[in-house]
């Protein structure tokens, strides 16, 4: 039987539902959605929110720069580096207006050997965050 090895980050934020950070199973890591909400708290940097907690501004730099450290964490805690990823899905919630800037990051977080990837346009994210990564990686032994 294939053991499964589940991770909930001490670095990272806390997950919004009964989900884990991350499994390992074999020497696949599977991350679930990380976004770019801070540890201990509901805040999300470069997000502003009105008092109904609905996005009235918002800064995807910031937001990608914060999500990428999320992720970076997660691996770390889970065993992995952020050289293991060989696959990211991410969610935009305006491909038009961030994807620019989404693609410079990207490419100045993985200027060497980056991992495979699909950018998606969705119309919501369940908090009020404009991207969110879902990633897998290969562990070494």
């Amino acid at each position: 039987m294939t053991q499964v090895q589940t991770t909930i980050s001490d670095k990272a934020p806390e997950p919004v539902g009964a989900y884990p950070h991350s499994k390992r199973v074999g020497n696949l890591l599977f991350l679930s959605g990380v976004g770019p909400r801070k540890k201990g708290s509901k805040d999300i940097p470069g997000v502003t929110l009105d008092e109904n907690r609905n996005i009235t501004a918002y800064d995807i730099e910031t937001q990608c720069h914060s999500v990428f450290e999320n992720v970076k964490n997660i691996l770390e805690s889970s065993g992995a580096t952020w050289g293991d990823l060989v696959d990211v899905t991410v969610y935009l919630t305006n491909m038009k207006k961030d994807f620019p800037t989404y693609n410079k990051l990207w490419a100045q977080y993985f200027a060497t050997n980056p991992p495979c990837r699909t950018t998606i346009e969705v119309t919501a994210l369940p908090t009020p965050i404009a991207i969110e990564l879902k990633c897998i990686a290969v562990m070494k032994d």
